[in-house]
């Protein structure tokens, strides 16, 4: 006899898929807000500073962040693929939550790989050129 699972466990498990499929746009999403906005404020203010802190400092920690929120969702998501692995091809939920698992995997590695180098970029290239 099997037992199903309660609505709060229902709930906690589609919100954690859905953070695992979701989180590294989300988090790519702020970075480019606040990395880019960053250095675009402190070069419109023709300082390298932001609020008395240096510029790569607050723009090392949008870039910090937003990448442990990816990497926290590409576990998760992970997470998931490898729990759904045993699922029967009759167990059509299982199958679609192991499809948007590897959906979140790829796309997470893929935001992690675009929030490093835009940070990179951001932290190489010299603010306020032009």
């Amino acid at each position: 006899m099997t037992t199903r699972p309660g609505p709060h466990a229902r709930l906690t498990g589609g919100l954690l898929l859905w953070y695992g499929v979701l989180g590294g746009a989300v988090a790519w999403g702020v970075h480019v807000f606040a990395a880019w906005g960053l250095d675009e404020l402190a070069c419109a203010a023709g300082s390298d500073h932001v609020a008395a802190v240096p510029l790569w400092q607050a723009v090392g920690l949008a870039v910090v962040i937003p990448g442990l929120f990816t990497v926290g969702s590409l576990l998760v998501a992970a997470l998931v693929w490898r729990r759904t692995g045993r699922a029967g091809e009759e167990d059509r939920p299982f199958g679609r939550s192991r499809m948007l698992a590897v959906v979140g995997v790829w796309s997470n590695l893929l935001f992690l790989t675009i929030i490093v180098l835009g940070g990179v970029a951001v932290l190489v290239l010299p603010p306020c050129q032009g």
